[in-house]
């Protein structure tokens, strides 16, 4: 992509909320997600989030501002669900970014439809933007993987393949939940410490992941293949991801198949999709160590080395004692998505190599972005050391894994020196406790 005018830094709203410095929602991002006023009885519809407000996409049709085409682009971005504007491509999507940002430009005439138009975020509520087909979840982060690898194979923490290929693994799509996701402490068969037969319960060692989330665009025909220089073409927009995993259960069941109840209880996505247009002065060079084999052709075009985005990526915890006493929320880890081993055109390319079709509005998890400095790890599994090294909060609290009441908040935010900051919103999750059949016992195996 080329930047154009949708990216103009001197560019200004007549949403004044837009306008300031610190916003996630200036003119230049523009995302898309799907909204209802609060307990209300509405349909849920499309809408462009713009400072602490959302454009309801509906009503800039019905204002007659557009062009017809436009207008029937923006017509189908406010229908409950958005599969059919990923369907339609880069270039109807470029046409209506343009037409959003033309009409709230400052002196719009849409200014004049603002009370009809404009609905204040925080009056909102959200639902996921898409219906999800198929999610899979990848492992890109070489941080991530190395640091979780020294824990069970210290000797050999990192296995041979993944500098050839981006590992994945086939998700759960019925419990992906859109921000304010709550959800029962998940239960499982694990290995307590010290015993020699698993037994059934809640788990102990429940951990958050912070990830992205990509939206597939234009799918592909079963049988064919995506290439990597086209890759970006199927890709609609990027979201923030909690998968939360269940580490006790997972380290019992993932071997040899992988993750599977120890992930698909819940993952938890943000509401706004931001458009890789609008990230596009966020680009920086992806690169690995020289050391490090030469992907195959298929995952080695020359466009690779500009696909790779710099995106800084944050999770916060508040525990409910810390909601009781008023208490913000507590930075855990701060890394970004440019320490990412593959690309999301590489992941979208290796995906359909083997013929599997993609569709619109299939989702891709990033896999849990660490970065190469202790304070980057994406998850307590590596902040604790295992569990081995409880953290301490600012309430004199500690944390080893996740306890219930919990809530943990990802945000995401691109800055570049003269470019506006562009923000992903949050994704916000919180721990329930389990819920406990049998009189609060389990039975045994």
């Amino acid at each position: 992509m080329e930047l154009n005018e949708t990216h103009d830094p001197q560019l200004a709203s007549w949403v004044e909320s837009a306008n300031d410095p610190a916003t996630d929602f200036p003119i230049q991002n523009l995302p898309f997600g799907v909204f209802r006023r609060a307990n209300s009885s509405e349909e849920f519809r499309g809408g462009t989030a713009i400072g602490e407000d959302i454009l309801d996409l509906q009503a800039v049709v019905d204002a007659g501002l557009l062009t017809e085409s436009d207008a029937a682009i923006a017509a189908i971005a406010a229908r409950p669900h958005l599969n059919e504007l990923m369907s339609a491509g880069p270039s109807a999507w470029s046409a209506l970014r343009r037409a959003l940002s033309r009409v709230l430009r400052k002196g719009s005439p849409l200014q004049d439809f603002r009370r009809s138009c404009l609905i204040p975020q925080k009056e909102a509520e959200y639902t996921v933007p898409a219906v999800i087909g198929d999610y899979t979840d990848f492992y890109t982060s070489s941080h991530h993987a190395t640091a979780v690898g020294r824990f069970f194979r210290p000797d050999n923490p990192l296995l041979p393949n993944y500098k050839w290929v981006p590992i994945g693994y086939h998700g759960r799509c019925s419990s992906i939940g859109v921000s304010g996701q709550a959800f029962p402490r998940p239960c499982g068969q694990r290995i307590v410490p010290g015993d020699t037969v698993p037994s059934l319960g809640p788990s102990t060692r429940l951990d958050y992941e912070v990830e992205l989330g990509v939206f597939i665009g234009p799918g592909n025909a079963p049988g064919s293949r995506i290439e990597l220089n086209d890759a970006e073409n199927h890709v609609f927009g990027l979201c923030l991801l909690n998968d939360w995993s269940a580490r006790d259960i997972q380290s019992w069941e993932y071997q040899p198949l992988g993750p599977f109840l120890a992930k698909n209880f819940a993952t938890t996505i943000s509401p706004w999709i931001v458009t890789l247009e609008a990230l596009e002065p966020h680009r920086t060079s992806w690169a690995r160590p020289p050391t490090d084999p030469t992907p195959l052709p298929y995952l080695d075009l020359p466009v690779a080395a500009r696909s790779a985005f710099e995106i800084v990526l944050e999770a916060y915890i508040q525990t409910e004692q810390m909601r009781r006493a008023g208490l913000a929320p507590e930075r855990l880890s701060r890394s970004s998505f440019k320490h990412a081993y593959w690309t999301i055109a590489q992941m979208v390319a290796h995906h359909t190599i083997n013929g599997c079709n993609l569709r619109p509005g299939d989702l891709l998890g990033t896999g849990t972005q660490s970065g190469p400095r202790p304070e980057e790890a994406g998850s307590l599994l590596e902040i604790s050391r295992n569990g081995l090294q409880p953290i301490s909060l600012r309430n004199t609290e500690t944390r080893t894994f996740l306890e219930d009441g919990d809530r943990v908040i990802l945000r995401g935010i691109c800055q570049r020196v003269g470019f506006p900051r562009i923000g992903f919103g949050e994704a916000s999750g919180q721990v329930l406790p389990a819920n406990i059949a049998h009189r609060g016992r389990f039975p045994h195996n």
